[in-house]
């Protein structure tokens, strides 16, 4: 499959997950980052911002979240599970996963909860 075929999944993947977040009563979001420059993750990185060189974001494949319930951001990571697991649902790779053992999903997020990719 072509990038360019990749990124129009994920974009209207995205606006599924967007329209899934606005579906439940006092929850909104922010976005972050969606697109960033390979020179950009080498900052990241060297600044401990990033675990890796290799990052969604540089093909236009990720997208950061900042979620909000009643109007108050979210600090806490498994607040992030419902819309993680629906991201899931959708094909894509929720960052609340990252460095979890699978046999811990039930109990553990990961690193990156507000981080979804293809």
């Amino acid at each position: 499959m072509k990038l360019s075929e990749k990124q129009q999944i994920f974009a209207r993947n995205v606006g599924l997950l967007l329209n899934w977040i606005y579906s439940h009563d006092n929850w909104g979001v922010t976005v972050g980052e969606v697109w960033r420059p390979q020179e950009m993750q080498e900052i990241y990185y060297q600044q401990g911002k990033t675990k890796t060189l290799s990052s969604k974001h540089t093909q236009r494949l990720a997208i950061d979240l900042n979620l909000f319930i009643a109007g108050k951001y979210v600090t806490d990571p498994e607040k992030y599970r419902p819309l993680g697991e629906f991201w899931e649902s959708l094909g894509g790779r929720w960052g609340g996963r990252f460095s979890i053992a699978k046999k811990d999903y039930d109990s553990k997020v990961g690193w990156d909860s507000g981080h979804c990719e293809f």
